[in-house]
């Protein structure tokens, strides 16, 4: 005699149960892992950024200059950094892009619902030939959670950047 095999509708029913409490409880953690994970590389992102317009300032020894672009072709002004930033070699020390300067990079805007907020310079940071910075501060990334999820460099006036996580945002 041969036997049926397959799934009785009691076990379908067990299995359905199962998988909706592991989701119910897997989906908001993946969510606060996508969350923490675009954080991480929106720093990581800048830290590179900073660390190659020092090498670049001191390879050439000129001033390279990071600065917040909403063109990606000049520099805004504002202090609105999620916008997006350029670099670029500053050949005339005005910190303006002009017809002789050239861009290094551009950085497209941040996205994510994610500020990145300068302490004490607003709109630029510049590196000198020697790869000193010309002002100290730092910039504090946060997205739309409250708490201590926030990432912070700091930038000394030596050039170095330092990174603090768990920042209160």
């Amino acid at each position: 005699m041969k036997k049926n095999s397959g799934f009785t509708l009691l076990e379908l029913v067990i299995v359905v149960a199962v998988v909706a409490i592991i989701m119910t409880i897997a989906i908001p953690s993946m969510s606060t892992f996508n969350k923490n994970d675009r954080l991480t590389t929106n720093i990581n992102k800048l830290i590179g950024q900073l660390a190659y317009a020092r090498s670049e300032a001191v390879k050439l020894s000129q001033r390279v200059v990071i600065c917040t672009s909403s063109d990606f072709a000049s520099c805004s002004g504002s202090s609105d950094w999620e916008d997006g930033w350029i670099m670029f070699i500053d050949a005339t020390p005005n910190g303006a892009v002009d017809g002789t300067e050239t861009v290094l990079r551009v950085e497209q805007p941040l996205g994510g619902n994610q500020t990145l907020t300068p302490s004490t310079f607003t709109s630029q940071v510049t590196y000198d030939n020697r790869g000193f910075s010309t002002s100290t501060g730092s910039f504090l990334l946060c997205d739309d959670r409250n708490g201590d999820f926030g990432k912070t460099i700091n930038i000394s006036n030596t050039g170095r950047v330092r990174l603090e996580v768990h920042s209160t945002c």
